[in-house]
């Protein structure tokens, strides 16, 4: 074999090396991607029309969060916004558009304190996406019915998915699971007393069973004194003489008359 044959062979065993290194490399970025982004990911690839565009932009907002001074909030702050939301949702049982609105105004406020730039929704949406990729679109959601609400296009329920969607977000930015701060009833919006879900339902739950046993006790004891009081008028009907069977009818649907 010749110099130039092994030449040519080194050459194109390294070229070949340097493609697999390649697109090993673009698909851990765009694993990571995928994996910080979550929904985010496919929303930028339809919006783009290309992955590679898409991509792009996305490393581009991870490159702007890292200049950003982002921080946790202190454990005071933390519980005064629990404390603030709480109030919020209590309050979207008599007055929901108003509710909304200061849900909103709430998590802005929030997002200052972590240190996020507010001044502009679609770069708030953009910064935010990079490390709640998760929720952000559901601040997309509940941002639009906000803005239908105050043109008086809204109906509660949707005033009420509105404030799910800011909840969702809110304890995702406090670092909290949405059990820290409430949960809206599945029903009609109001809070629960409790701020743990699951033992809300629990007890809801242990409710209906003491309601179903309940019932079920009332239900055998009335049908047991039905039975006595039946069988207490056969049994008056046989020993009774003839010629007292008018009264002994009487008397027994006197006795089944009072069990109903």
């Amino acid at each position: 074999m010749s110099t130039a044959t092994v030449a040519v062979i080194v050459i194109v065993a390294v070229l070949v090396i340097a493609a697999l290194g390649f697109l090993g490399s673009r698909q851990q970025q765009r694993r990571h991607l995928r994996e910080r982004f979550g929904p985010e990911y496919d929303r930028a690839v339809e919006r783009h029309g290309s992955v590679r565009e898409a991509e792009q932009e996305l490393r581009a907002r991870e490159q702007r969060h890292r200049e950003l001074q982002i921080h946790p909030l202190d454990p005071a702050v933390r519980d005064r916004y629990r404390a603030d939301w709480q109030r919020v949702q209590e309050r979207f049982v008599d007055s929901p558009r108003s509710a909304v609105a200061e849900a909103d105004d709430l998590l802005i406020r929030a997002m200052e304190d972590r240190g996020y730039p507010t001044e502009d929704y679609e770069q708030q949406v953009a910064d935010l996406s990079v490390e709640h990729g998760g929720t952000i679109g559901r601040y997309r959601t509940a941002h639009d019915i906000r803005g239908r609400a105050d043109a008086g296009q809204t109906t509660t329920e949707d005033l009420r998915q509105a404030m799910v969607h800011y909840r969702a977000l809110f304890a995702d930015l406090l670092g909290d699971g949405e059990g820290h701060v409430g949960r809206a009833s599945a029903e009609d919006g109001r809070v629960p007393a409790s701020g743990d879900g699951r033992q809300d339902r629990k007890n809801l739950e242990d409710h209906e069973h003491r309601e179903d046993v309940d019932d079920r006790e009332d239900l055998e004891d009335r049908k047991g004194r039905e039975d006595a009081a039946r069988t207490a008028a056969k049994d008056r009907r046989i020993s009774t003489p003839a010629g007292g069977h008018a009264a002994s009818r009487r008397d027994s649907e006197d006795a089944e008359g009072r069990t109903r």
